[in-house]
């Protein structure tokens, strides 16, 4: 069921994007060599309890997943692209590290991601990124009432084929409110004009998600962590935005 937010609970809702807007900020300042993804869990962790927020991840089982995800963070290294379980790894120099956080906030939800590269720079990667967050700059343009599901999908292929990535439309953008995850899907690849009417009171999470080489997965031992099969780094941006008849809201963006 696809539910329309009132106004008002979108305004109900920009708490909860702020505060993962503040916590990816504080991670990204802290994600450096030498640093453990375990610390960057904790400090998320830390920040949630501080918030009184609540965890969307710490005890997310769906069907895809092993076992409850049990951390709070997703924290993807370099071949790694999506839904990465923290483990004790040290960040290198020149790691391409993409963090995805979700939590509640007096029972509205806010899910957002960013790509980072720690240390040293590499050019490729520094494009890699770059072409996430400009398809999903684009996908925002067009989330507007009187444009489609397909228009946002789209729109973030476009972006794709133009730097020359491969698109998996597994793994895409979703409704948010009460929950993490609701319906519609939002592909990252797609027909414009087609698919669900935009209306006001739809939340979305926009998700491009891209990898440097190929457009196939697999699953890491973890039960969790989703690779690139070539070995390829991947990047990741999202936002949780809100359509208004005014345009789109991102909730989730940086103060």
């Amino acid at each position: 069921m696809i539910e329309l937010k009132t106004p008002t609970e979108i305004e109900e809702m920009r708490p909860a994007g702020a505060f993962v807007a503040s916590v990816l900020a504080a991670l990204e300042d802290a994600a450096d060599v030498g640093v453990s993804l375990l610390d960057l869990d904790a400090l998320a962790h830390r920040m949630i309890r501080e918030a009184g927020a609540t965890s969307c991840y710490i005890d997310y089982h769906p069907s895809f997943g092993a076992s409850p995800f049990g951390k709070v963070l997703c924290t993807s290294v370099n071949d790694a692209v999506l839904h990465g379980l923290p483990y004790d790894y040290r960040l290198k120099d020149g790691d391409l590290l993409s963090v995805d956080f979700a939590v509640s906030i007096d029972g509205w939800v806010a899910d957002a991601a960013r790509s980072m590269i720690v240390g040293t720079p590499r050019a490729e990667d520094q494009r890699l990124i770059g072409a996430t967050e400009q398809a999903l700059a684009a996908a925002i343009d067009v989330a507007r009432v009187g444009n489609r599901i397909g228009d946002i999908s789209a729109a973030i292929g476009a972006v794709a084929r133009d730097h020359g990535y491969p698109v998996n439309t597994d793994f895409g953008g979703h409704g948010v409110g009460r929950t993490m995850h609701g319906e519609p899907h939002v592909p990252n690849n797609g027909r414009a004009g087609r698919g669900l009417p935009l209306r006001p009171g739809l939340v979305i999470a926009i998700e491009p998600w891209f990898m440097a080489g190929t457009d196939k997965i697999f699953t890491d031992p973890d039960g969790w962590t989703l690779r690139s099969v070539d070995g390829s780094r991947g990047a990741h941006s999202e936002h949780t935005v809100a359509i208004t008849a005014d345009g789109p809201v991102v909730l989730t963006a940086a103060s």
